[in-house]
């Protein structure tokens, strides 16, 4: 709730005429803010009631050893205005995120002594929130590459792990960031380590848990999330760009998964694989929307999307692949998942996500468009050339705001190849991908003298081909046939240098693309 707002006129205060809707409040300044350097400055007086459950962004949980508070989008935050239509004024409805703009940001937060608090950012103030105990191991885990135990469980209602004052004020600070998020409780344990990243500068994992989160009796839950949180952020630093926040919280707790910057929430009940899963996640958002601040209101599919296809790859990495899962086209179910992706019911990518039908989000916003970057990666550029374009493309717009557009061009100037065509079948439009052999004639009826095979394209959209072709003698040829083979029609037909029958023609060999129907991706017979 908004009580109050002013403005700085001159060194003095004076009310701020403000118009509130909904999600969004609207402030009259008695100037314009000057380009270049002006600045103006408001004070905003409000109250926020911690829902018990807010829609898996916030909420609270009780615990045996006390209520778990999970604080976020509990303060006014700024809007963006860019270039392309000046102020962005979206209401918040639920589906996707807030579109924010980017600053620095410092917080306190004042609680009972024998609570823990984590949030965005650093620490300021370590010395006067720990006991000594506590403060040593605490800058023990900021140079250990093990999990070092802050706070245990024993801790927890132990006097003598206590501060004596009354209450404690713990205060952040974090730079260049969209939000800010914290949490608190009596029932965290707390633990943490150090991330090494590739300048050489240091992070720190902590991760925030109630002991109801360490059931597994092997390990494998939320006593190895400080392990998973390095391997992750060390993993995206490495690969796409570094870490840009002193440290990475992991809290457990009632939201099922949310990412903030500096700090996610998951999933209390979370262990093994379930763990990895949603840890890596949210933290794969530091870079799609934290650092390249793309608008979720209307393009979810370059933030949630953009965010699935670099867990696949880090998933991949982990721990030699411990938490490893089938792709999309490894699924046995992969015909079927094809058919929903890519059928007539399915919202296309451009589709605001209020918009989108609730049962078509989780593909729409998330699988289709990790799958097309895979597609675009293995099978139309190479890793090679579609890695250092995704680099690039996060370099370039790193705290910035950039548009669909600004991701097509980027990918075409640095992979130096016009995917138009690319974009107009995944993005702009819903077409599908249904490959064929048509027939296969040996020149003059003898199969020495060679083959003629003829490929058709049934659908709307055009990709690459490859085309593996085996022969009764045991021989096997790989061709690749680039998508231009389609500007002109649905066939093609080429000639292969055969020495004997061809026994089999398969499209798709490794089964790398989203075909409608894989029936017709084969001929296998005597010609």
């Amino acid at each position: 709730m908004i009580k109050k707002v002013t403005i700085d006129n001159n060194g003095k205060p004076a009310a701020a005429k403000h118009t509130i809707t909904d999600t969004r409040m609207q402030v009259w300044l008695p100037e314009a803010i000057k380009a270049a350097g002006g600045k103006t400055k408001l004070d905003i007086q409000f109250e926020f009631q911690v829902p018990p459950y807010g829609t898996d962004r916030m909420g609270r949980l009780n615990t045996k050893n006390g209520w778990v508070y999970e604080i976020a989008q509990w303060f006014p935050r700024l809007a963006v205005y860019d270039d392309i239509q000046g102020w962005n004024v979206l209401p918040y409805i639920g589906a996707g995120e807030f579109y924010l703009e980017y600053g620095d940001i410092s917080f306190s937060v004042t609680a009972p002594s024998d609570m823990i608090i984590v949030g965005s950012g650093e620490l300021t103030n370590p010395q006067e929130c720990f006991t000594a105990d506590q403060l040593k191991r605490y800058n023990e885990a900021k140079n250990s590459d093990k999990t070092v135990i802050i706070k245990s469980d024993k801790d927890i209602n132990d006097k003598k792990a206590q501060l004596s004052k009354a209450t404690s004020t713990w205060k952040f600070k974090i730079q260049n960031t969209r939000d800010v998020a914290w949490a608190a409780s009596r029932a965290f344990i707390l633990d943490a380590a150090r991330i090494n990243l590739p300048s050489g500068k240091k992070s720190m994992a902590i991760s925030a848990y109630p002991i109801e989160s360490t059931r597994d009796k092997k390990g494998n839950d939320w006593r190895r999330s400080t392990e998973m949180v390095k391997g992750s952020i060390e993993h995206y630093s490495a690969k796409w760009y570094e870490y840009p926040y002193p440290a990475a919280t992991n809290v457990a707790g009632i939201v099922g998964g949310m990412e903030y910057p500096g700090i996610v929430f998951c999933s209390s009940g979370a262990s093994g694989s379930s763990l990895w899963g949603v840890t890596d996640h949210e933290f794969g958002h530091t870079w799609f929307p934290m650092i390249v601040g793309s608008n979720e209101r209307k393009y979810a599919w370059m933030d949630e999307g953009f965010n699935t296809f670099i867990n696949d790859l880090s998933t991949e990495a982990f721990n030699k692949g411990e938490f490893k899962q089938q792709s999309f086209f490894e699924d046995p179910n992969s015909s079927f998942m094809v058919k929903y992706t890519f059928g007539d019911k399915m919202d296309g990518l451009f589709t605001s996500p209020d918009v989108i039908q609730q049962e078509n989000l989780g593909i729409a916003a998330y699988m289709k468009p990790s799958v097309m970057l895979h597609a675009l990666r293995e099978v139309v550029l190479t890793p090679e050339r579609f890695d250092a374009a995704f680099r690039e493309y996060i370099q370039r717009w790193a705290f910035k705001h950039p548009t669909p557009w600004d991701f097509f061009h980027t990918i075409e100037n640095v992979a130096g190849e016009d995917l138009s065509w690319f974009w107009r079948s995944w993005v702009l439009n819903t077409w599908k991908l249904d490959q064929s052999v048509k027939d296969v004639k040996y020149i003059k009826s003898v199969p020495a003298n060679g083959a003629e095979i003829v490929l058709e394209n049934l659908e709307k959209m055009p990709m690459p081909v490859t085309v593996l072709i085996k022969e009764a003698n045991g021989k096997e040829m790989r061709i690749d046939l680039p998508v231009e083979i389609w500007q002109r029609g649905p066939e093609w037909k080429f000639s292969v240098p055969t020495t004997s029958e061809i026994k089999e023609v398969i499209l798709d060999p490794d089964k790398k693309l989203p075909d409608w129907n894989r029936e017709n991706n084969k001929l296998k017979k005597a010609f």
